[in-house]
């Protein structure tokens, strides 16, 4: 066992003295020795619960004869950090996370782990980090929270997000967004609709890394916790056979999980996240590879915020298993997964439960996927849009450029109602680098389509948008506008073309004038301090995942 070095031999005293401290016994010191990497936090609400949940864990670890020891990792709600500063450290806190589980496994020699995440950057930072260190592991996601109730609709946080823009046009009042905001998110929980947490979740099962129906079990129910359990039990078992995460997450699973999001038309920070794990294996999972699969993968669910649907529907239709089901012709089934079968072997006597939640091949919502790659001369290394979100009258979208260079510049600029039916709003210096941090840009997304405009307007950035957004949305464009790409040299006025049937992303302007804006850029300074600092100097680019170099 990797954990002998702490405990054979003479020379070992000292550590088993430390460890009885700890109030193992003899028969303790014997049996494995089990992490349980916790990302509890009381400020997140899809983490609240997660304390309860590893007791669950651990009774499984116990029960199956294994020593869990638990420790905590960092998290970060993008719902708390959205809209302001905060978002800055999001997407950067992945690779703290990531650090933190390699500090700690390695100094204490464990055999084995399981992962407690939930929300959107602690999962991928949790896969990394399962990825890197390479010894048997095994993921529990905390799971979805319920719907609110409001007015007899559903709702969750992204109903709260466009109620701002609906106060401003006058469609709601203040007692409504009041009543809608304290009713919006009933409990512990990821956020209710296909938003990255959850997309996330989605495909860490879809990876193979997490037991079936783990990633739609809804956070407080007693399938969660049982789940929990077996998930504790279930590493004692990947331990005795060696199972380890480099012979689960090969490139057939990513190519899997990369389907499964192109079906449910997920966040596209999963793109960013898929992109960081496979790095930590050498697998190369270029845009590429996402734009080839979405030329074959239809999209077949139609979940909140681009569809109807939310996570406790497709839990009924049979969840994530139900899904790959249906996508059986289009996945590796010879893939392993944490059960220590293959997902075809998984997949065997599943059912799907209701065919308007999960769609047939057949008929789908799309025929091509949720997901779509732009290039062209606004973005040379690649853009992001989720389609699903997009209304199929916007497949093409010409228009007049209104640039902000942050985020501020452009919600200052909609509150003065200087954004108008037809603009093309450029949101610049917001990339990995120019951020620094690539921010989220719900907060004028959602005050867009709150308002009405969310398919009367365009949005282009190379930040990102959060999994919540709809609408003709673009980001990742890459190069970033730090870097000096094309996006940093669009001036108010110029015309954009966007054209989601050949995949383009255009500035349409003479090329001479483009080179002539090029050599009269210059790159703003920014002096930033501490983690985000650092994080500025080693930071890739979007469309390789934005990766530490």
């Amino acid at each position: 066992m990797r954990s002998d070095i702490l405990k054979l031999g003479a020379e070992r005293a000292p550590h088993r003295s430390l460890l009885r401290s700890l109030g193992l016994t003899n028969e303790d010191i014997k049996k494995p020795f089990i992490a349980v990497v916790n990302s509890y936090a009381e400020m997140v609400p899809g983490h609240i619960h997660l304390r309860d949940l590893a007791e669950y864990v651990k009774a499984g670890i116990r029960e199956a004869g294994g020593v869990p020891f638990e420790f905590n990792t960092i998290a970060i709600c993008d719902g708390m950090a959205m809209g302001h500063e905060g978002m800055r450290y999001s997407l950067p806190s992945r690779e703290v996370i990531a650090d933190s589980i390699e500090l700690v496994i390695n100094a204490h020699r464990f055999d084995g782990m399981v992962l407690l995440t939930n929300c959107d950057k602690i999962t991928p930072g949790m896969l990394m980090a399962a990825a890197r260190l390479d010894i048997p592991s095994i993921v529990v996601t905390g799971g979805p929270m319920y719907s609110g109730m409001f007015k007899g609709r559903r709702v969750g946080i992204a109903s709260v997000f466009e109620a701002v823009g609906k106060l401003r046009r006058g469609e709601i009042d203040e007692q409504d967004l009041s009543e809608l905001e304290a009713l919006a998110c009933p409990g512990p929980g990821s956020c209710n609709g296909l938003f990255t947490a959850n997309t996330m979740a989605c495909l860490t099962e879809a990876l193979g890394m997490s037991l079936p129906g783990t990633a739609t079990a809804h956070a407080t129910t007693s399938r969660k916790r049982a789940l929990a359990k077996l998930s504790g039990l279930k590493i004692m078992e990947l331990v005795k056979k060696g199972i380890i995460p480099s012979k689960i997450l090969t490139y057939k699973s990513f190519e899997n999980a990369i389907t499964v999001d192109l079906a449910l038309g997920g966040s596209t920070n999963s793109i960013l996240h898929l992109q960081a794990i496979a790095n930590e294996l050498n697998l190369d999972l270029s845009l590429y590879v996402f734009d080839r699969l979405s030329e074959k993968v239809p999209q077949i669910c139609s979940l909140v915020p681009g569809g109807t649907y939310t996570m406790e529907d497709l839990e009924r239709a049979g969840g994530v298993p139900a899904l790959m089901k249906e996508l059986s012709p289009l996945l590796h089934l010879d893939a392993l997964t944490v059960t220590g079968k293959t997902l075809g072997e998984n997949l065997e006597g599943i059912s799907i439960r209701n065919r308007e939640v999960i769609r047939p091949l057949s008929n789908p919502i799309r025929i091509r996927s949720g997901i779509v790659i732009l290039r062209g001369s606004l973005a040379p290394n690649g853009a992001v849009i989720k389609t699903a979100g997009v209304s199929e009258k916007l497949k093409r979208f010409k228009g007049r450029a209104k640039v902000f260079n942050s985020e501020e510049e452009s919600v200052l600029a909609l509150k003065k109602n200087l954004i108008e039916e037809g603009d093309v709003v450029i949101i610049r210096y917001e990339g990995p680098k120019g951020g620094p941090g690539m921010r989220e840009m719900l907060t004028i997304t959602a005050t867009l389509a709150g308002m009405g405009m969310g398919e009367k307007v365009a949005l282009i950035t190379d930040g990102r948008f959060s999994g919540a957004t709809r609408g003709l949305c673009i980001g990742h464009v890459s190069p970033e506008a730090f870097e000096g790409g094309p996006i940093s040299l669009v001036r108010n006025g110029d015309e954009i073309a966007i054209d989601l049937v050949k995949k383009r992303l255009d500035i349409l302007i003479p090329k001479d004038e483009l080179v002539k804006r090029r050599k009269e850029w210059k790159k703003p300074e920014k002096r930033v301090k501490g983690y985000l600092g650092r994080y500025m100097r080693m930071v890739s680019s979007a469309y390789k995942g934005a990766i530490l170099e």
